[in-house]
């Protein structure tokens, strides 16, 4: 199939979440008509981004920071309701408010270099040829499994927080929770009501931080989040350089012992972890919540990538193709920042799309 096959469009968007959308939506406002100067595009079977997927007992109530998106306020929300549910109507709503046309389920397989300096992206209903990518793919299908010895010999359960059920699936079990983030915290008090017996090990010793977190903290930490993509490194997320926020229940979890951290296991055994210092714990489930990968395999046509492992990028544009640009990528991987980062990219879309054509000698 010839790029004349494809269909023309300035910008297509990759990704339906709260990054996808804020970029959408900037698009409408700056005059780019849906599904004819741009097309949303998103892998998911309904509205609601990676929040549809979230566990149950994760109400919205519990949510930390939920930003609204650009242009519509999330008012009235039950905070008992389930996050999946509360966030994914609202995602829902926002999209028939300002008439995205998100076109799902659509699988974008591969993004490379087309004819008159057009981007073809390959999907599964067909081929865009662009002019500029707005990449909003987030990081939840990509979840990261640490490898360790003995893994393949553990005769009871191993699930990572993408396919987390809640905590009543653990009664009477003996669980191991690794993971000292905010989903692995959550995970630990949540179960530790119903198991018989919780561990808890990290890598790295958990910093807990104290006061409110101020303006100033947020763009501190997001500003060393964003030097590491600048340089082209892997990002980091921003709760692993802002540290976990001390509330009333993670205190109440300290005193208890339900916090009590150990450092990493050396190797998994068919009945549970072990340490080279002779400690074991027998276990029913170990319980990943080691975090996710962004979501970039199908920009590897174009060579993004830097020896550093990541995306070398300047505010939301990819350093090597100024027509790609990541929205919820590093430092724009929280809500808010996701939608500073889809106004962002839609300026200098805009810029970009107006320039003359430079000439080739």
């Amino acid at each position: 199939m010839n790029d004349f096959e494809a269909r023309d469009v300035d910008v297509v968007v990759i990704g339906a979440g709260q990054a996808g959308l804020s970029g959408a939506y900037h698009l409408r406002r700056a005059g780019f008509e849906p599904d004819r100067d741009f097309v949303v595009l998103d892998h998911a079977p309904r509205p609601g981004g990676a929040w549809q997927f979230r566990w149950p007992s994760l109400t919205y109530g519990k949510v930390h920071g939920m930003h609204a998106l650009p242009g519509m306020e999330l008012t009235g929300a039950d905070p008992d309701r389930p996050s999946s549910a509360v966030i994914a109507r609202y995602f829902a709503d926002y999209e028939d408010a300002f008439g995205l046309r998100v076109h799902r389920p659509v699988d974008v397989s591969a993004v490379r270099e087309g004819e008159g300096g057009r981007l073809r992206v390959e999907t599964s209903e067909g081929r865009y040829a662009a002019r500029a990518l707005i990449n909003a793919t987030g990081t939840w299908d990509r979840p990261f499994w640490p490898r360790y010895p003995g893994q393949e010999t553990f005769r009871g359960r191993q699930l990572h927080t993408a396919n987390y059920p809640g905590p009543e699936e653990f009664a009477g079990q003996r669980v191991v929770v690794v993971g000292g983030g905010a989903s692995g915290t959550q995970h630990l008090m949540e179960i530790a009501e119903y198991a018989a017996a919780t561990t808890w090990v990290t890598r790295r010793p958990p910093v807990f931080r104290e006061g409110p977190f101020t303006e100033e903290w947020g763009r501190a930490a997001v500003a060393m989040v964003e030097e590491r993509v600048r340089q082209g490194l892997a990002p980091r997320s921003v709760v692993s350089v802002t540290g976990l926020p001390l509330n009333d229940a993670i205190r109440a979890a300290r005193e208890s012992g339900v916090l009590e951290r150990l450092p990493m296991f050396d190797r998994i055994t068919p009945s549970g972890v072990a340490w080279d210092d002779g400690r074991v714990v027998d276990a029913d489930v170990i319980l990943w919540a080691t975090g996710f990968r962004p979501v970039i395999d199908h920009l590897a046509p174009l060579k993004l990538r830097t020896p550093g492992g990541g995306i070398q990028i300047d505010g939301t544009r990819a350093v090597r193709d100024e027509r790609v640009h990541l929205v919820g990528y590093g430092p724009s991987a929280s809500t808010i920042g996701a939608n500073r980062a889809g106004r962002a990219a839609v300026r200098e879309i805009r810029a970009l799309l107006s320039a003359p054509p430079l000439e080739v000698a």
